[in-house]
C-alpha cells in the first residue's frame, strides 16, 4: 500500500505545503549574512579568521545534522523531526540578531543552521514516502524553492541594513522558518498517537558506508558544497577587492545563488529521465572551470559572466539532491542515503571557506586558493561519473 493511500489528501497537502515553506528556510542563515561581514565585524569585532570559522559553521552543522538525523527519523518519525528542524531555525535565526559578541553570534548562528541541517536531511526521505510516485516533480520544485530561499537574502541583506540596521537585515527571516512549523504542526496533530511513518529500524538496513553508490555521493555532494560554500563566503570580498563596492558583491552573491535556481528546474527532471547522468556531471565541471578562471584572471571584466558560469557549477547540488531518491528503493535507504552522503559530505565542505581564506592570508594573492577549489572539481568530476550509473544503494550496501 502507498503513502498516497494510507494519508488523506488533505494532509498530503499540507505536507506539502510544510516542504516548500520549510525549503525556503534551509540556506536564509547562510546567504543573509555574508554580504554584512564588514558590517557585522564593525560592531563585533571580528578579523578574516572570525569569517572564516563563521562560514565554515554551516557545513560543520550541515555534517552533524547527517549524522545524527537517521536516527532521530527512526527514533521519533519524519513529521516530528522536521518540526524540530523549523523551530531550531526559526530559533537561532531570531536569537542571533541580538548577537553583542562573536561566541554568541557562533552560537545562535550554529542554533539556526542545526536546524537547516536537519531539514536538509529530512526532506527528501519525506518525499519519497509521501509522494513516491511525484519524486522527480516535487524535488525540481523542493530545491527551486531552496534555492529561491538562498539567492533572495543577499540581494535584499544590504538594503535592508542600509535602511533598519543589521540586526533587522539578519533577524526578518525567522518568520519564513516560523511559517514553516505551522504545517507541521497540523499534519502531526490530524495523526494522533505514535508516528506510523517512522522509517524502519536500523536491522532492517544495510551499512551504507560499504556501498560505493553512497561514498561516490558523498564526495560529490560534499566537492560541490565546498565550493559552494566558499564562493558564498568569499565572492563579496573577491569583488571589493578588485574594485567593486559592497552591494555590488551582495548582489552578485544573488546572482551565483540565482543561476542555481536555473539548475534546480531542469537537472532533477533530466536525471529522471537519463538512466545516466554523467552529461549533466560534465557540464558541472567546465562550468565552474570558465567561472573560476575568470574571478582569477580578470575579476573586474565581464563579471558578470564568470558569476554565472562559476553559479552553473554547482548543478551537481540539485542532481544529488535527486539522486537520493533515484538511488535508493525504500524511504529507509532514502534517509540513510540522505544522512551518509550530507554528513560524510558537508563534513568535506567545511574546508572550503576555512582553506581557501587561510590560504589568501598565506599567499596575499587568489591564485592557491582557487587552486584549491581546481582539485576538488576534479573529484566531483569523478565521484559524479561514478554515481550517475544506475547502481541501487540497496544492491550495494550489503
Amino acid at each position: 500500500m502507498t503513502a498516497q493511500r494510507r494519508t488523506p489528501d488533505s494532509t498530503l497537502l499540507v505536507l506539502l505545503v510544510a516542504v516548500v515553506l520549510s525549503a525556503f528556510s534551509l540556506r536564509t542563515a547562510v546567504t543573509s549574512i555574508t554580504p554584512l561581514l564588514d558590517r557585522v565585524s564593525d560592531d563585533i569585532r571580528f578579523g578574516t579568521g572570525g569569517a572564516s570559522v563563521l562560514g565554515m559553521v554551516p557545513t560543520l552543522m550541515f555534517s552533524l545534522a547527517g549524522i545524527v538525523t537517521p536516527r532521530l527519523v527512526r527514533r521519533f518519525g519524519l513529521e516530528h523531526v522536521a518540526l524540530t528542524a523549523m523551530v531550531l531555525a526559526a530559533l537561532g535565526l531570531l536569537t542571533r540578531s541580538f548577537s553583542t559578541n562573536v561566541p554568541a553570534l557562533l552560537l545562535t548562528s550554529a542554533c539556526a543552521l542545526a536546524g537547516m541541517g536537519i531539514g536538509n536531511v529530512v526532506i527528501p526521505p519525506v518525499i519519497q514516502r509521501f509522494f513516491p510516485e511525484r519524486v522527480a516533480v516535487l524535488s525540481t520544485a523542493y530545491i527551486t524553492v531552496l534555492q529561491v530561499g538562498t539567492l533572495v537574502p543577499p540581494l535584499v541583506a544590504v538594503p535592508l541594513s542600509q535602511a533598519h540596521g543589521w540586526r533587522i537585515s539578519l533577524g526578518v527571516w525567522a518568520i519564513a522558518a516560523i511559517a514553516a512549523i505551522v504545517p507541521w504542526l497540523v499534519a502531526i496533530l490530524r495523526r494522533p498517537g505514535s508516528d506510523p511513518h517512522a522509517v524502519a529500524p536500523a536491522h532492517t538496513t544495510g551499512r551504507v558506508w560499504r556501498s560505493p553508490v553512497a561514498w561516490s555521493l558523498a564526495l560529490m555532494f560534499g566537492c560541490t558544497s565546498l565550493n559552494t560554500y566558499a564562493m558564498f563566503t568569499w565572492l563579496p570580498k573577491i569583488l571589493t577587492g578588485a574594485g567593486h563596492d559592497a552591494a555590488f558583491g551582495g548582489t552578485m552573491v544573488s546572482l551565483f545563488a540565482a543561476v542555481g535556481l536555473l539548475s534546480a528546474l531542469f537537472a532533477p527532471q533530466l536525471a529522471a529521465r537519463l538512466s545516466n547522468p554523467a552529461p549533466i556531471v560534465v557540464g558541472s565541471v567546465v562550468a565552474f572551470a570558465i567561472g573560476f578562471a575568470g574571478l582569477l584572471w580578470a575579476p573586474d571584466t565581464a563579471t558578470v559572466l564568470w558569476v554565472i558560469a562559476a553559479g552553473l557549477g554547482p548543478t551537481t547540488f540539485p542532481l544529488a539532491l535527486t539522486l537520493i531518491n533515484l538511488r535508493t528503493r525504500t524511504a529507509a535507504g532514502s534517509s540513510a542515503l540522505s544522512g551518509f552522503s550530507q554528513g560524510v559530505g558537508y563534513l568535506i565542505a567545511c574546508a572550503g571557506p576555512l582553506l581557501f581564506g587561510l590560504l589568501h592570508d598565506a599567499t596575499g594573492g587568489w591564485g592557491v586558493p582557487f587552486a584549491f577549489l581546481a582539485v576538488t572539481v576534479g573529484v566531483i568530476l569523478v565521484a559524479g561519473l561514478r554515481v550517475s550509473r544506475p547502481d541501487m544503494l540497496e544492491d550495494t550496501w550489503g
